[in-house]
């Protein structure tokens, strides 16, 4: 699909319209690693770099053309950021909160297996 819009001086192909099934606060669970962690943003499409992309083994690396999604994560052994395909999450239902030191800061209460954003980060 082009876009002509003058705003753009040229020709601009739109990204296919994509629908994220998390949200920021849920807590989801990586669907081969196992690990845990709450969304913190998403982009509709890949918005990692090039290096990045590249770097995941070809025969699982996952469609740019769909949500990727950061996460504040947590495994076994430490808490870390993660950026995640959309095809590699699964809802977590342990109902248990996530522990990684940033929560604190960006979010407020948990409840209901979801903590609620503190509206200082809201747009």
């Amino acid at each position: 699909m082009t876009n002509l819009n003058p705003l753009f001086g040229a020709d601009v192909i739109a990204p296919p319209i994509v629908h994220a099934r998390f949200s920021i606060g849920d807590i989801v669970k990586h669907r081969h690693f196992g690990f845990r962690g709450v969304v913190f943003d998403i982009d509709p499409v890949f918005a990692n770099s090039e290096e990045w992309y590249q770097a995941i083994p070809e025969e699982s690396r996952p469609d740019k053309h769909q949500p990727f999604y950061h996460l504040l994560a947590e495994n076994g052994e430490t808490s870390y950021v993660a950026y995640v395909s959309q095809q590699n999450l699964v809802a977590d239902d342990s109902d248990e909160p996530v522990d990684h030191p940033a929560i604190g800061g960006m979010f407020g209460t948990y409840a209901n297996g979801k903590y609620q954003l503190r509206p200082l980060h809201r747009h």
